[in-house]
C-alpha cells in the first residue's frame, strides 16, 4: 500500500525523537490524516476507504517496522474507529472517514485495572444526557484524540458495561500527568478522570448493557490483532538490523571475517527469523479466521497477542545479544525496539491472563 510506505517513511524520519523526548508522533499522523489512512476501516458510504481488518493491521506493522509509538497509536485509533464505524452516528462516522477524528479506547480503570471487560465507573442519565464518572488509568493519545471510545457501567440496564462517544474536551474530563515510560514513548498514554461530565444520551454505542459484547465481538479480535501486528513488525525489523549488523561488523585481525562468518552468530539470526516468521503464521490466519467467521476465531484472537509479544521479546533479547556494544546506542534502534517490544506482555489483555483464556478455551471452559 503506497499509503502506508508514505507515511512509515515520515515515521522513520522522527522515531529516534518520538522516543528520546516522549513526543506524539504528530508529524506520522499528520501524513496518515492526508494520505486516507486515518479513514481506512470507514464505509465507501461515508467518505471513508472501507477495509478491513487485514488493510488496518498491516498498516500498523509497517509502522511498528519504524516506530512502535506510531503504530500503538494507530492501533487505538482504528480499535475505536471500527466501533463508531458500526454503533455511531452518521456525524461521528463521517469525521473519521475523512480523517478529522483521531480515536482511542478508555477502557482501562484503575478499580479493574487490567480486566478491561469490567468497568468500576458509572454513568447517570439525566433528561437526554447522561453524567459520568470514572477514574481511567491510562488512555492513549490522551492528549491528542479528538473523542474517546469510552466504557462504564449501563446506566439504565443489566449487563457488565456500557460505550459511549466521549469529546476529549468535555468538560469534567481531565488529563493528568504524562508518559514517561520505558518503551512506547510517544503514544501519549495519560489518566483520564470524568468527574460529573455531562454528553448527550445520542453519544451511546451500542445498546445500555451490551458493552461487553462490543467489547468482545468488535474490539478485542481487533485490538488483538493489530497489537500483534506491532509486535511482529518490530520483530521484523529487529531481524533485519541484526542480519545487516552481523553482515557489515568485521575483525580486521582475523582476515576482515565477518559475525556473520561465525557459526553461532548465524544460528542466533536464524533462530530470530523462525521465530518471527511463526508468529507471522499465526497472524496471518489469525486474521483469515476473524474476517471468515471461522469456528476457531476466538482461540486465535486468543493466541495471537500472547505468541507475538513472547516472539518479539525474544527476538530483541537476541538482538541485542548479537548487536552487542552497538545495540545500546540510541541511533542503532535496536535498543529502542527492545524496550518497545516489552509493552505488549503487559497490555491487557495481559500475556498471562491470555494463558489462562487460551487453557480455558482448550479446556472447554467458559472464558467468563
Amino acid at each position: 500500500m503506497k499509503a502506508a510506505e508514505a507515511v512509515a517513511g515520515v515515521a522513520r524520519q522522527h522515531a529516534i525523537e518520538v522516543d528520546s523526548d516522549a513526543r506524539f508522533p504528530e508529524a506520522t499522523i499528520r501524513a496518515a490524516r492526508e494520505l486516507g489512512l486515518l479513514g481506512l476501516v470507514s464505509s465507501e458510504e461515508v467518505g471513508g476507504k472501507g477495509a478491513g481488518l487485514d488493510a488496518a493491521a498491516h498498516v500498523v506493522e509497517r509502522l511498528a517496522r519504524e516506530c512502535a509509538s506510531s503504530a500503538m497509536v494507530m492501533t487505538m485509533h482504528y480499535s475505536g474507529a471500527f466501533v463508531i464505524e458500526e454503533h455511531g452516528d452518521e456525524t461521528a462516522r463521517r469525521a473519521v472517514a475523512s480523517g478529522q477524528h483521531l480515536s482511542t479506547l478508555a477502557f482501562s480503570e484503575s478499580g479493574s485495572r487490567s480486566h478491561f471487560w469490567a468497568p468500576t465507573s458509572s454513568a447517570k442519565v439525566e433528561g437526554d444526557e447522561v453524567i459520568l464518572d470514572a477514574d481511567k488509568s491510562w488512555i492513549t493519545s490522551a492528549r491528542h484524540a479528538d473523542a474517546y471510545v469510552w466504557s462504564s457501567r449501563p446506566a439504565n440496564a443489566e449487563g457488565m458495561s456500557t460505550l459511549w462517544l466521549v469529546p476529549r474536551n468535555t468538560e469534567g474530563v481531565e488529563k493528568s500527568g504524562g508518559f514517561n515510560g520505558i518503551g512506547l514513548r510517544g503514544n501519549d498514554s495519560a489518566p483520564v478522570t470524568a468527574w460529573g461530565a455531562r454528553i448527550p444520551m445520542n453519544q451511546r454505542l451500542g445498546e445500555d448493557g451490551r458493552g461487553f459484547d462490543v467489547m468482545m465481538g468488535t474490539v478485542l479480535p481487533r485490538f488483538s490483532i493489530m497489537i500483534a501486528a506491532g509486535s511482529i513488525g518490530m520483530a521484523e525489523a529487529a531481524v533485519q538490523a541484526t542480519a545487516e549488523h552481523a553482515g557489515g561488523v568485521k575483525y580486521a585481525h582475523l582476515e576482515q571475517m565477518t559475525l556473520a562468518e561465525l557459526p553461532t552468530i548465524r544460528a542466533y539470526v536464524a533462530k530470530m527469523k523462525i521465530r518471527t516468521d511463526e508468529a507471522r503464521m499465526l497472524w496471518e490466519d489469525a486474521i483469515r479466521a476473524v474476517e471468515s467467521g471461522r469456528e476457531d476465531a476466538m482461540l486465535r484472537v486468543l493466541e495471537v497477542k500472547a505468541s507475538a509479544a513472547e516472539a518479539a521479546s525474544a527476538v530483541l533479547d537476541t538482538a541485542m545479544r548479537v548487536c552487542g556494544g552497538q545495540a545500546f546506542r540510541k541511533d542503532v534502534g535496536v535498543e529502542r525496539r527492545f524496550r518497545d517490544a516489552r509493552a505488549s506482555m503487559v497490555m491487557a489483555p495481559t500475556t498471562d491472563q491470555l494463558y489462562d483464556f487460551i487453557g480455558k478455551a482448550v479446556c472447554g471452559l467458559p472464558l467468563f
